[in-house]
């Protein structure tokens, strides 16, 4: 249909021949996708949207919605073709090179926040390990004002990304971020100075990420997922070190895989590595995602 055409036609049809066009190519969700698609071009929210439904399309509309549909139909996710996507209090740019952030890592931010015993730090060191888009360093950072925050990634493209994050949203005096595939951990920070570790770490097993959904596996960076052979090599790694960066009463907050029950099967490790206190703890899906513990004070 012409350009010409569509600009006869009210908001509401586009609307629907949109959602009727990714059905048949497949996407998931293809109401909630042009829905946001519409509401971006639209500057409006998603519950304000049926106000619109009469106005006619203008050219620049039915163009731009276009473009857009045309990037969803290759799978492509909606945090990217929107460029930004909301995470807890926070607008984040959102791009390829770093993962989505997900609602579940909302619950792990929330888990640190609730912390009694760090909050009862004067200014507590908190180091999120696996940094991404930044959106847990810069939660922390904007919620809870007397923090130091360190946030870590190998991915140098991930770490801009962050920083611009920071930049945009005034926090960028408040995390410090580091390149750790440039500089050694051990060499960065001193044993037993750490309040709390916190991390949404790559735990997806190698095989399973070619299975992974297409706008998953063709999109999202494979960094960011692959956690080696059984998933959970590189937690294994943040374990480790945490045992030696916490100070004594120091947590640690963990995302993992549920679905592979990794959490239950991390307890003997970090029980080994004398932690206390170690919880296996539900997502808002009642799935068991989290995993956390504390350092004996006094270790």
């Amino acid at each position: 249909m012409s350009t010409q055409e569509i600009k006869l036609e009210q908001i509401k049809w586009y609307i629907d021949s949109s959602v009727s066009f990714l059905t048949r190519k497949g996407i998931d969700s293809p109401q909630l996708v042009v829905e946001y698609l519409v509401c971006r071009l639209l500057r409006c929210k998603r519950l304000e949207l049926p106000l619109y439904y009469t106005k006619q399309a203008t050219e620049r509309f039915c163009e731009v919605l276009k473009r857009g549909v045309m990037r969803a139909a290759t799978g492509e996710p909606i945090q990217y073709i929107l460029g930004e996507w909301e995470f807890r209090e926070l607008t984040l740019k959102c791009d390829k090179r770093a993962l989505i952030p997900r609602p579940e890592t909302e619950d792990l931010v929330q888990l640190l926040l609730d912390d009694e015993q760090l909050r009862r730090v004067q200014s507590p060191v908190i180091l999120d390990y696996g940094t991404g888009t930044g959106c847990i360093a810069l939660s922390i950072a904007k919620e809870m004002p007397n923090a130091r925050v360190i946030a870590i990634d190998v991915s140098e493209d991930a770490l801009s990304l962050a920083r611009e994050n920071a930049a945009a949203l005034g926090l960028e005096s408040r995390v410090v971020f580091v390149n750790v595939s440039t500089v050694d951990l051990a060499d960065l920070l001193e044993p037993n100075t750490i309040n709390a570790i916190i991390s949404n770490p790559p735990y997806i097993p190698s095989e399973t990420c070619d299975g992974l959904d297409q706008k998953v596996k063709d999109f999202e960076p494979r960094l960011a997922l692959d956690g080696g052979p059984d998933g959970m090599d590189i937690t294994r790694g943040i374990i480790e070190e945490a045992a030696m960066l916490l100070t004594g009463g120091g947590s640690i907050y963990l995302e993992l895989s549920a679905e592979d029950n990794q959490p239950e099967l991390l307890r003997p490790y970090m029980e080994s590595l004398s932690f206390e206190e170690i919880r296996v703890l539900p997502d808002m899906f009642k799935a068991n995602r989290f995993l956390t513990g504390r350092l004996p004070v006094g270790l």
